[in-house]
């Protein structure tokens, strides 16, 4: 039960940035669906096709569907009082990652992947989704850019492993990483931390 909850919170989280990015895209009803859809589902839809895991946990389940078609209404119909905080996408975008990133964790460890493999894959759950999106809205997706994004994940990835080590209780390691992956993000966009430059400046 605490492992949906977190699905299903990561779900709406991503799909509220969804409808986020399509409204300032000006898209129409249609589109805004579309875009909050494939950003709540694409990266879970990527770890299920890359284990084989097929249908689809969205196809198996309609409780997702349901989810996203809730947080699509919501996000609509406040759309103007979201809009006067000027960080609510990247607050449910950060929000997003943080819980995909110990979904895709722990859909590793059912199926008993090594640690680096479930660090990997809680990535991809995390940060497919939102490269999805920005795709189709024209925009070159965060994870290519220089941002603390996908590193964000593997810290956080990395953390909870060390937690479990540790023999920290399983749901206040999923929590205490989630924080984590949320912190790094947040300090990263308040700080201007950003990932080296591996391109030279050429000289006038």
């Amino acid at each position: 039960m605490f492992y949906q909850v977190i699905d299903i919170l990561g779900t709406i989280a991503f799909a509220v940035s969804g409808v986020l990015v399509a409204m300032e895209k000006r898209l129409d009803p249609f589109g805004v669906f579309i875009i909050a859809f494939v950003t709540a589902i694409g990266g879970g839809t990527l770890r299920d096709l890359l284990m084989g895991n097929t249908p689809v946990v969205w196809m198996r389940d309609a409780t997702y569907l349901i989810v996203v078609i809730v947080a699509v209404i919501f996000a609509i119909l406040f759309a103007p009082q979201l809009k006067y905080l000027r960080k609510s996408l990247l607050f449910f975008d950060t929000v997003g990652i943080g819980f995909f990133t110990l979904v895709g964790i722990e859909k590793g460890l059912e199926a008993g992947l090594l640690p680096v493999m479930c660090i990997a894959l809680g990535t991809v759950t995390a940060s497919f989704g939102g490269v999805i999106r920005d795709i189709l809205c024209s925009e070159i997706p965060v994870i290519f850019r220089k941002e603390i994004y996908a590193t964000a994940c593997i810290f956080g990835g990395i953390f909870y492993f060390m937690l479990m080590t540790l023999g920290i209780p399983e749901k206040y390691g999923y929590i205490a990483s989630i924080v984590a992956i949320i912190t790094i993000r947040l300090l990263a966009v308040r700080f201007g931390i950003v990932l080296p430059n591996i391109y030279k400046k050429e000289n006038n």
